[in-house]
């Protein structure tokens, strides 16, 4: 039995498809495939159902999914402790950060965070929301930075994740300086987000049977918000970006809104960090945020 094992039957089981767990995963899909078979021999039953459309979950495979995942939590929070007592982790803060996050407020905001105790040591581990959920989710950090909506539900659960709200963005509907689109169905090229990304959430929520009334028209997709940013700055099409991550292009005049204020998207800025206790060093760090 092998902890990659667990990690890839939750990743199958939340994407549904071999293919893109295994991408979310960083690693081939025949090598994905055989790790779900190990672990399927040595459970001793089938945990999916293979078909040409995905993989569901088998009525063992749903028996087993919350068990697999607080086996899998409690076996890095064993790790995080070890290094504890061994004092080589004790006063390291470790967040997962999304990042369109990364790139601007996270730097700013871990400073202001100090108040004047600088923290000692700080990993930051910047991906996609899909990935970023999972590595708190196995104990592999202590806290997620992360966008919110309040009409979109995170996928975390509220009876084993807290968040607190520590500021605010907006997404903005915006194109490159120099970009001329008009009204007809074909002048709207669209910037989208893929699955993994939390902030494609948002906007997919936003935009829900409201695509045709905009005429947008899909070009080109990616989970990073700083690649469709690029995109959008070469007057490929519209993005909703963030403010935080797009002021300085704002402020130039290489970006600027497509469409007017009602259909910008507020956001939250969120730290979750799991209900389970935290080593004392990240204890002390949550109580003293405001």
């Amino acid at each position: 039995m092998e902890l990659v094992w667990l990690e890839d039957f939750e990743a199958l089981a939340e994407y549904g498809s071999f293919v893109r767990a295994a991408e979310a995963r960083h690693i081939t899909q025949p090598a994905f495939s055989r790790r779900i078979r190990s672990l399927e021999n040595w459970i001793g039953a089938d945990l999916f159902i293979r078909t040409p459309q995905g993989a569901t979950l088998t009525e063992a495979g749903k028996h087993i999914l919350t068990s697999a995942q607080d086996a899998a939590s409690r076996l890095y929070r064993i790790r995080a402790e070890a290094q504890e007592v061994a004092g080589t982790a004790a006063k390291t803060l470790h967040f997962a950060a999304t990042h369109s996050l990364s790139f601007t407020f996270f730097p700013r905001w871990i400073r202001s965070a100090e108040k004047g105790a600088p923290i000692e040591s700080v990993r930051l581990h910047s991906d996609s929301m899909a990935t970023c959920e999972q590595m708190l989710v196995h104990g592999q950090v202590q806290f997620l930075l992360c966008h919110r909506h309040p009409d979109v539900p995170p996928r975390l659960t509220a009876d084993q994740f807290v968040s607190k709200e520590i500021g605010r963005d907006t997404l903005l509907a915006l194109v490159g300086g120099s970009a001329q689109f008009d009204a007809s169905p074909e002048s709207l090229p669209y910037l989208a987000y893929t699955e993994e990304s939390g902030l494609g959430r948002i906007v997919s929520h936003r935009l829900q049977g409201k695509e045709a009334l905009l005429h947008l028209k899909p070009r080109f997709s990616s989970h990073l918000a700083a690649v469709l940013m690029s995109m959008a700055l070469e007057n490929k099409g519209v993005a909703w970006l963030p403010r935080s991550l797009t002021e300085q292009e704002i402020s130039d005049g290489r970006l600027h809104r497509v469409l007017d204020q009602s259909w910008d998207i507020p956001l939250e800025i969120h730290l979750t960090r799991p209900v389970a206790p935290l080593s004392p060093y990240a204890e002390a760090f949550w109580a003293g945020l405001q």
